[in-house]
């Protein structure tokens, strides 16, 4: 799981939570109070001015008004004498004193000591003529060039009567209302720090009491997830946290016994699945493989690692057959051919839906059974008894149609007559070689016959074969002989051997052409001797040669049946070698000729190798 960033986690998230509401309460506060104490401060000290300037022309107005004689001070005299007494303050900078009587406008007094060479020279000031003109008061604000400071200018007039006299134009210094302000404001500023340093301090620690709860619980779940299941979440009260972490706790123990329960299940479904001889295949309510056992993987020669996820009837090969939904709703079992030209191969798949109570479908169980050799078997099965019908068939109709001649008057003609009885004896004794021959494949099937052993010279026993088929063979074939001139000494059946030997010496006298020769070879092998029976018949096609020793096979049948053959012979010989836990084959060369092998099992002795 990826660490959470500093910002993004909660604890950083409650202390800048908390450090924006005191930040913005104190923003609102502070905004409200600088202003009502701005304003305050102002008025305050706007209202201090305005009494000042009305005592002022209070005193100004008797000045003016007053009788004078030759012994008094004049009037310039008396407002220098006022004016200086008082003026210039701390807020007020300058007051002048401007007669308002006349056309013209002059300076009756000034209070700066500096400037009394202005007393008595005319003011040309548009503001105070305006003041003077209409009798009521202006005041002005703005910043002195010279030094920066805020100047409030009041200017006032004098009436007598009604009439406008004169009138007062003080300049105020009201710098140190808003020095006063700034002074005000550095301080809400440095509460205002204080406040946020105690608001972090207190959101660490209501932080660290929310989130420590939620850490546990956080490390809880991913020891969860990696399937401990030993760890609890402390509990630190009983509040919502403290409720959520009993309920994690418990949580816990619920998955703890789940998981356990869902464990031994799964270990008992993959013994199961183990140690089935079938092979399973689920899927997901797609049709994607979940899981599959290691025998169904073997039989469809794949890696379950490779196959998850893919859809069952692309694993299967149903694609151009079958829909999963198809596959859903098939009831009977499907036969999978995956057979090849040299090597059958074929799968029986059963289905089974997997569903909810409500009739929900989950998935699909697909059952692989191996029936190869069963459909084998039935084939065979099948194959034998069309064959042996057929093979019955065709004798029972010849002897039929005799008979049935025969029958009709044919036995009082002496010419057609024995000619008709030989050939249904021929056709009787073929039937009874037919029936001989099933019983022997019979008896060699059923495994419960003993081979009766015995040692003997193999290379004197197979020449008395040979010579056997050379003094009663009809047809002009010339025998050569590759045999060895020492004793070979093989412990067998002389019967079964003897048998083995007759059926492919036979098929050999048979197909071979007149003034052909067949070649007869004996070779010592480590462990076996190889016998061999080579003609120069008409051979085998190459694709055929392996079924040669197949039941009721023929290369060319019509011949064969011509010749009386039961296509039993290689078959019964190919069992009997094999009882001898040999081993029999075939080599051709199609319009040369055939050669059949058989080998059997040699031991050698120290006689063998002094001799």
């Amino acid at each position: 799981m990826k660490n959470v960033k500093i910002f993004q986690s909660m604890h950083s998230k409650t202390v800048l939570i908390f450090m924006l509401l005191v930040l913005l309460v104190m923003q609102i506060i502070g905004v409200y109070f600088v202003r009502q104490l701005e304003t305050t401060l102002k008025d305050n000290f706007k209202t201090s001015i305005q009494d000042k300037v009305n005592l002022l022309s209070y005193y100004i107005e008797e000045q003016l008004t007053k009788e004078r004689s030759e012994d008094s001070p004049s009037l310039e005299a008396e407002l220098r004498s006022l004016l200086q007494g008082e003026y210039p303050t701390e807020d007020i900078l300058e007051v002048k004193v401007i007669d308002g009587q006349g056309q013209s406008l002059k300076i009756l007094g000034i209070s700066d000591t500096n400037n009394q060479h202005l007393v008595g020279q005319k003011y040309t000031d548009t503001r105070i003529r305006r003041v003077i003109a209409t009798g009521q008061p202006d005041n002005q604000e703005f910043i002195d060039n010279d030094n920066g400071n805020r100047i409030w200018v009041l200017s006032t007039p004098i009436t007598k009567d009604g009439q406008v006299i004169a009138a007062i134009d003080f300049v105020t210094n009201i710098e140190s209302v808003y020095k006063q302000m700034r002074d005000i404001n550095q301080i809400f500023v440095t509460g205002t720090i204080i406040a946020l340093f105690v608001t972090i301090m207190v959101g660490i620690l209501l932080a660290n009491a929310i989130t420590k709860p939620i850490k546990d619980m956080r490390k809880q779940a991913l020891a969860l997830s990696r399937g401990n299941y030993s760890r609890k979440v402390k509990i630190y009260g009983n509040d919502e946290i403290g409720q959520l972490a009993y309920t994690f706790n418990n949580l816990t123990k619920k998955l703890q016994e789940a998981q356990s329960t869902t464990e031994s299940e799964r270990r008992k479904l993959s013994s199961v699945l183990s140690y089935m001889t079938d092979g399973v295949i689920a899927t997901d309510r797609r049709g994607r493989v979940i899981l599959i056992n290691d025998i169904a993987a073997k039989m469809l020669d794949v890696s379950r690692e490779t196959i998850l996820a893919t859809p069952i009837v692309e694993l299967l090969d149903l694609e151009n057959d079958y829909t999963f939904e198809e596959l859903i709703s098939e009831t009977n079992h499907i036969l999978l051919d995956y057979s090849t030209q040299s090597t059958p191969y074929i799968l029986r798949a059963n289905f089974s839906v997997i569903q909810r109570e409500t009739g929900f479908v989950n998935g699909l169980i697909a059952v692989l059974h191996d029936v190869t050799e069963q459909e084998k078997i039935d084939m065979e099965r099948r194959e034998f008894v069309a064959n042996v019908s057929h093979e019955l068939r065709t004798p029972l109709t010849t002897m039929r149609s005799y008979l049935e001649a025969l029958s009709d008057g044919a036995w009082k003609d002496e010419e057609i007559a024995p000619n008709f009885l030989e050939v249904t004896q021929t056709e009787t004794e073929r039937m009874i070689r037919l029936v001989n021959d099933l019983l022997k494949l019979s008896k060699l099937d059923s495994k419960d016959y003993k081979l009766s052993k015995e040692w003997v010279d193999l290379t004197v026993f197979y020449n008395k074969i040979i010579d056997r088929f050379e003094m009663t063979k009809e047809q002009n074939v010339i025998f050569e002989r590759k045999l060895p001139d020492k004793a070979i000494l093989l412990e067998i059946d002389p019967d079964k051997i003897t048998q083995v030997l007759d059926n492919i010496i036979s098929n050999a006298l048979k197909y071979s052409p007149k003034g052909g020769k067949v070649t007869f070879r004996i070779k010592e092998q480590e462990d076996e001797v190889i016998l061999s029976v080579t003609d120069q018949g008409m051979g085998i096609p190459k694709g055929n040669v392996e079924k040669i020793f197949g039941r009721f096979y023929r290369v060319d049948k019509a011949r064969t049946r011509k010749l009386g053959g039961t296509g039993l012979g290689l078959a019964i010989a190919k069992e009997m070698v094999e009882a001898h836990n040999g081993r029999i084959w075939a080599r051709s060369i199609e319009g040369k000729g055939t050669t059949i092998f058989f080998s059997l099992p040699y031991e050698r002795y120290e006689g063998d190798e002094w001799n």
